[in-house]
């Protein structure tokens, strides 16, 4: 039995009560693995290759629908650029309270630390705004040089929209101008500097999708029943997506 990774030799980790946890097994997505998203892979190997080259780059935040790779590319960066000193720290959105701790044993090593914040939202009166502004923008402390934080949202703005929001806007010079607490919420989300917007797949986006993930379980063949299977299972599910396209196959190739 191979022997977990330490805290020095891992290239993820997670972020679990109170303390940085090696993973023995990182996921191994690969950039040429995601279909349908060329602009925002770009930008974001753009980015990831100057934060690891030790030139300034931003968070990003990458929103948008389920399932269309907002996740998967960050895991996929991960793959490409561990080589050179990326690592990766999952810290789940309600820990966002303990980023200081977080960031201390980082702070100073040669390798360079994404933060990685999944299926993040937050309420306005939430304990981890504050610092996550801190993180993002800077508080008294000085960021740390070799950390920065991706974060994956299904909400624009990451904090929920209400309804009292839309009751402070005013009108001033025949302007409508935002009420306090929707500022507040644009405000946290304009402290990442990259925004990456990811739409449901197309049609062809989506078969595209099932013939790759059919091809790497190993089903090579193709034809117009699959194809047509393919589009019942998305019909079903009410979606089309990375995610869905990945379903079918498992379901095809684990069935024939």
């Amino acid at each position: 039995m191979t022997a977990a990774p330490s805290a020095g030799d891992a290239i993820a980790y997670r972020w679990r009560n109170g303390a940085l946890q090696p993973i023995a097994h990182p996921a191994t997505t690969r950039l040429n693995q995601l279909l349908g998203i060329d602009r925002q892979k770009a930008a974001a190997v753009a980015n990831t290759e100057q934060f690891v080259a030790g030139r300034p780059a931003n968070h990003i935040l990458l929103t948008g629908s389920r399932g269309t790779g907002k996740s998967s590319l960050v895991k996929a960066l991960l793959t490409e650029f561990a080589p050179r000193g990326l690592r990766l720290v999952e810290v789940q959105p309600q820990d966002l309270v303990d980023l200081p701790e977080v960031v201390a044993p980082l702070r100073g090593r040669a390798e360079r630390f994404v933060l990685y914040v999944d299926d993040f939202s937050i309420s306005a009166n939430d304990k981890a705004l504050t610092q996550l502004k801190a993180a993002l923008d800077g508080g008294i402390e000085e960021p740390a040089e070799n950390v920065l934080i991706y974060a994956t949202s299904n909400r624009r703005h990451l904090t929920p929209q209400l309804k009292s929001d839309n009751a402070e806007a005013r009108w001033e010079n025949d302007e409508l101008n935002p009420g306090e607490s929707t500022e507040e919420k644009v405000a946290l989300s304009e402290r990442f500097g990259l925004w990456l917007s990811f739409q449901p797949f197309t049609q062809s986006q989506y078969i595209d999708a099932v013939r790759l993930h059919l091809s790497r379980l190993g089903v090579s063949a193709w034809n117009d029943e699959i194809k047509v299977l393919a589009q019942r299972w998305a019909l079903n599910r009410a979606s089309r997506s990375g995610r869905v396209a990945q379903q079918f196959a498992r379901d095809y190739a684990g069935r024939s």
